[in-house]
């Protein structure tokens, strides 16, 4: 299988066959397919992996027939993609997998691009500034409602029993919300003014004639727009600027834009993921015959303009979607205002963080880090830094390889100083802690600094990089190709779909909540820690995990309070006064005490200490931790 794959050069795509049997296949496989089918792709060798030992073809219809897809198990899978969950692409060499739905499917857009440029349909999908779905689900409610929310919940919903009124899933409730939303898209202020002049228009045409004015037709400006820009013409701007009154309107006084697809105006990727779960559940309401209809009018024509975009229509019939008439699916979706008293919709992380440009969430409070820190004092917590075992241990810089360096990279001499003092403090404490055969796992690695002094330095060890950037990733790759590493593998994942086993993991200057994720994946894998924390302002409250992380911290501080030290943890820049740099580092020390006695309620061994010199980083501290059993060397 393996050999074929490299003479045809096609990646190979595995997809979950039989949660459901061999009647209905996992949504995250049903939209990768139908993904598959709308782009028109053949860019893949498709793999349909069955958890069972003895298992049949899915049923006819359900698969694209031009995919030719193949059923495997799961023991046939290679190592790196037995690693992940599913869906997961590997690339020809059996070394580079890309894991998790999102990113599996912007691979799927990029590929189609690359071979078809003329496909302006599918490069769209990705949205303004090409950032739909980029982000991962902690960071971005869209992520988190596309990847995981909906398709659970649908999933879900499609196993209560057949009887009855079920309850509408909280996540299809907060789909319902987000349509009702106005929408915000670039120019959209533009947009807005030729709404309102269409608006004065039809008000003073209705004033001219004693016959009663006609309905305006559905969404107006905004289905014209939408159906533009779906066209081989585009949107075509207008010749004028407009009327100098028009011109005048206070954006705030401007008349909102309604929804025509899931994130606004256009047609993206977030339409492309919701249509086979909202049509299962769609279809299950059907076949129950519920008594009571279920009022969900703006997702109701959501569903039913979705189906007319050029392609929609001969993707799902090639994956056995039969839509559904507004005739079938009853009054309770077409008209009426959506029913939502009385049904709490998914529960959202405090605050609610949307960091898809880069930007940093700000959490408002008052008073600064003393009160917090002598409370803890009273209760007996201080920050304790352990001494570094080998504060003078460095790699040989100048025998090393240039591709090993991190000057290869575009960094100052400065900064690249600094850089290669930082992987001296982690590649000293992974090789004390090595075992030959063992694997190490480099999360959030970037461009592969760590992982691959750490691959190089030890030649017996499987070094394996994370990194939800795809770019970085492909520069990691390219270096370790110069320098000939064969026990690198690399994962363009985010963090929850590494699902393998793993002796060590690594992690420097993860952003802020990154930092508790790979300490958590270390703790379920049995593995031991070295990781240095970045970013503490970024820490917030997550779907997973509440902060304060430990018992004693609980107990002692607030969640606001809490936040006042991870504020005040950001404060160490070389710029600031003595005395505010070591207020900062206290509060450090005292975020990751947090994060070590979380570690050591699972039976760890964890030591906090500054790396050295502890001018290599404002953010020096590093926590490296042992699982019951093993000792420090």
């Amino acid at each position: 299988m393996k050999s074929s794959d490299s003479e045809q050069g096609h990646e190979s795509l595995y997809l979950e066959m039989n949660a459901y049997g061999e009647q209905q296949l996992p949504l995250h496989t049903s939209i990768t397919l139908f993904l598959l089918s709308y782009c028109d792709c053949r860019s893949f060798h498709v793999f349909l992996v069955s958890a069972q030992a003895e298992s049949g073809q899915p049923r006819k219809g359900l698969v694209p027939e031009g995919l030719g897809a193949t059923v495997i198990q799961v023991q046939d899978l290679p190592v790196l993609v037995k690693s992940c969950r599913l869906p997961a692409v590997l690339d020809t060499g059996g070394r580079f997998c890309r894991a998790g739905l999102a990113v599996v499917l912007r691979h799927i857009i990029g590929r189609t691009c690359e071979r078809e440029p003329s496909r302006k349909d599918v490069e769209a999908l990705l949205g303004f500034k090409k950032t739909c779905l980029k982000a991962c689900a902690e960071v971005s409610q869209w992520t988190r409602l596309c990847e995981l929310s909906i398709p659970s919940a649908v999933e879900e919903f499609l196993r209560l029993p057949g009887d009855g009124d079920p309850q509408v899933p909280a996540a299809i409730l907060l789909l319902e919300r987000k349509l009702a939303e106005p929408v915000k898209v670039h120019n959209d202020d533009k947009i807005r003014r030729q709404k309102l002049q269409l608006q004065q228009k039809k008000s003073s045409n209705s004033q001219k004639t004693s016959a009663p004015e006609a309905p305006p037709p559905e969404d107006g400006l905004e289905l014209s727009t939408a159906l533009a820009k779906l066209s081989e013409a585009g949107v075509q701007s207008p010749s004028t600027r407009g009327p100098s009154d028009i011109r005048k309107v206070k954006t705030t006084e401007l008349p909102p834009l309604e929804h025509v697809f899931a994130e606004g105006l256009y047609f993206t990727l977030t339409d492309v993921v919701l249509l086979p779960c909202v049509h299962s559940y769609l279809a299950s309401l059907q076949q129950r015959a519920c008594s009571k209809p279920v009022q969900l009018p703006l997702l109701g024509r959501w569903y039913h303009r979705v189906q007319e975009v050029p392609g929609v229509r001969r993707a799902a019939e090639d994956c056995g979607i039969a839509f559904l008439s507004p005739q079938a699916l009853g009054s309770g979706l077409q008209q009426g205002a959506a029913v939502l008293a009385g049904v709490e919709p998914e529960p959202e992380p405090e605050p609610e963080p949307e960091r898809e440009s880069g930007e940093k969430t700000e959490v408002a409070f008052t008073g600064g880090p003393r009160p917090t820190m002598t409370k803890l004092k009273e209760s007996g917590i201080a920050a304790v830094f352990s001494p570094h075992p080998c504060p003078h241990w460095t790699l040989d810089w100048e025998s090393l390889p240039a591709a090993v360096n991190p000057t290869e990279g575009k960094m100052s001499d400065v900064r690249a100083l600094r850089k290669r003092q930082q992987l001296n403090n982690l590649v000293a404490m992974v090789t004390r802690l090595a075992r030959s055969g063992d694997t190490v796992v480099d999360f959030c690695s970037g461009g592969g600094h760590v992982g691959i002094a750490l691959a190089h330095t030890l030649p017996d060890c499987q070094v394996v990089l994370i990194e939800n950037k795809e770019q970085s990733l492909v520069r990691a790759e390219s270096r370790c190709a110069e320098l000939g590493l064969r026990n690198v593998g690399f994962v363009q994942t985010n963090l929850d779909y590494f699902t393998g086993s793993f002796q060590i993991g690594v992690a420097l200057h993860a952003c802020g909540v990154a930092t508790d994720m790979v300490m958590d994946l270390c703790v379920r894998a049995g593995a031991a820690f070295v990781v240095s924390p970045c970013c503490y302002g970024y820490i917030q409250n997550t779907l997973k995990f509440n902060f304060p992380r430990s018992q004693k911290f609980s107990d002692t501080l607030s969640y606001k309070e809490h936040m006042i030290l991870c504020r005040f943890a950001d404060q160490t820049a070389v710029q600031l006064p003595p005395d505010r740099r070591s207020i900062g580092k206290q509060c450090m020390g005292l975020v990751d005490l947090d994060r070590s006695w979380r570690a050591e309620a699972h039976g760890y061994s964890v030591r906090v200490m500054t790396m050295e010199p502890d001018s290599c980083s404002p953010k020096n501290n590093m926590l490296v931790g042992v699982p019951a059993g093993q000792n420090f060397n």
